[in-house]
């Protein structure tokens, strides 16, 4: 880190700059009846300060905040990526829209729901921008485009910064080491998961959230802190089917010094997770000799270290996610009811991904441009096809890592069929590949799939009609066809 970042005048500096311009701008809090966050019901609560209402006042008030925000990493954070995190995630509450990221690149396509500026500077291998992503329920009004303005102006000074130390590449990776993507999508069952999501941030209450191995239950927790009151404080994630059970009650509620030969005391991951978020993932998993210790912590939210003598209480918000039904496992008596009735009073159920196929090109070019500076790649018509067809039995996830595994391999500019893995092209290389290499038309195609529903239908013809969706006239046209000879008998 340059010799600038590593002492905070420059921090302490730019922070008091920002005080002073929004004691300029700011409404007495005894007048406010509005924040920069706004008022709505998505918004998260927090000390940002209350704005006039004027253009011009919105935009320095959002200035003031993103500087502080930016001159504070800055002065803070040691991981260099955490600073543009922290300043995106910020900007992201301001404007409440679903990501904010910068982009690197000329693609001048207009996308829905998408909003760009342009950041201040001269561009470098590319045109640098601010982008904003929302809920198709929930566009960019006035107000939101004002506050991106202004947050591009404060995002070109961290682009200068970054360019000035030259560690800080523009597209560089997050800090997240999951690599996991937000909540990518416009699906109406998409939308109402960020809906709940939002709903449930508001309050303290515990959550269950549900759904697939690979569909996305840790965004979902994280989104839950990141919204809350609590965002400030640590998110601490357990997976409970990784700890030996012996070691449970040590990992979870902490050890006393010298408890046995050699044992150094610790805290828990509830002690860790104190006015913060604890997120204990796949608890269907636990005995249930754990159940029962996990049963009265989450009940009292009181703690004893093993070897303790003393209880300790904690101030802490329990998400439990689970790839499994609960409910099911009561009825099979394999998961405590008293424990599923301490976990079950808000459920969040993921959508699997093939349930919300409509995602899936979103998610697929969220990934591609993430590794654009490494290999630029655009999804070709059958690729598109392919991924659009495949049930994704890993979700998101195994998304993810096809994605992956087709910037290293591939040989062009494009995702083909030949880039994808030989198990997500099962219906392609047994139907398909062989019909485009024997040149087969659309007319032949037809032809085959109107006989296999028509035999499928008894031979009802009007039958077939309907599920195919064609007239009975378009039909018989169909069956006159011959694919074999190519001709229409006369």
């Amino acid at each position: 880190m340059t010799r600038v970042l590593q002492h905070d005048t420059l921090a302490r500096s730019l922070v008091a700059r920002a005080g002073r311009h929004a004691e300029r701008t700011l409404v007495p809090s005894s007048r406010s009846s509005s924040s920069v966050s706004g008022s709505g019901s998505g918004s998260p609560p927090g000390p940002a300060p209350a704005c006039a209402s004027g253009s011009d006042q919105l935009k320095s008030c959002a200035t003031a905040v993103l500087l502080q925000t930016l001159t504070t990493g800055l002065a803070a954070v040691r991981e260099p990526r955490l600073v543009r995190e922290r300043f995106e995630e910020q900007l992201r509450a301001l404007v409440r829209a679903t990501s904010v990221s910068f982009r690197h690149n000329e693609d001048d396509t207009i996308r829905p729901n998408v909003v760009s500026f342009d950041l201040p500077g001269s561009p470098v291998d590319g045109r640098p921008r601010l982008e904003a992503v929302f809920d198709p329920g929930r566009p960019a009004d006035d107000r939101a485009l004002r506050m991106l303005a202004a947050g591009a102006q404060v995002a070109g000074l961290l682009l200068a910064i970054e360019r000035a130390n030259g560690r800080w590449p523009l597209a560089c990776a997050r800090s997240r080491s999951d690599g996991a993507a937000p909540l990518i999508g416009s699906s109406r069952a998409i939308r109402l998961v960020r809906d709940r999501i939002e709903r449930v941030a508001a309050t303290d209450f515990t959550v269950l959230v549900e759904g697939e191995s690979g569909s996305g239950k840790e965004l979902v927790a994280r989104q839950i802190h990141e919204l809350s009151r609590r965002r400030r404080a640590p998110f601490v994630a357990v997976n409970c089917a990784a700890i030996v059970e012996t070691l449970l009650e040590a990992e979870l509620f902490g050890i006393e010094d010298r408890t046995a030969t050699g044992v150094r005391g610790r805290r828990g991951k509830f002690e860790h997770a104190h006015e913060g978020t604890l997120f204990l993932d796949e608890v269907s998993d636990l005995s249930p000799a754990a159940q029962a210790k996990l049963l009265r912590a989450i009940q009292d939210l009181v703690v004893e270290r093993v070897g303790g003598h003393g209880a300790r209480r904690v101030d802490t918000r329990i998400v439990v996610a689970s790839n499994r039904s609960l409910a099911a496992l009561v009825a099979q008596g394999r998961f405590r009811a008293d424990l599923y009735y301490r976990l079950n009073g808000i459920d969040i159920q993921v959508p699997p991904l093939r349930d919300r196929r409509e995602d899936v090109l979103e998610l697929a070019n969220y990934f591609l441009e993430r590794h654009q500076t490494f290999r630029p790649l655009s999804l070709s018509v059958a690729a598109t096809d392919a991924l659009l067809a495949y049930d994704w039995p890993g979700n998101v996830r195994e998304l993810e890592r096809v994605i992956e595994r087709a910037v290293a391999l591939a040989a062009g500019s494009f995702l083909d069929l030949d880039d994808l893995p030989p198990a997500l092209l099962d219906g392609y290389i047994d139907i398909l590949l062989p019909a485009l290499a024997a040149k087969t038309t659309m007319r032949a195609w037809g032809s085959r799939y109107a006989r296999l529903v028509l035999e499928r239908c008894s031979n009802n013809k009007r039958q077939a009609c309907r599920e195919l969706g064609i007239s009975y006239h378009t039909l018989q046209n169909y069956l006159r066809f011959r694919p074999e000879r190519g001709v229409v008998p006369e």
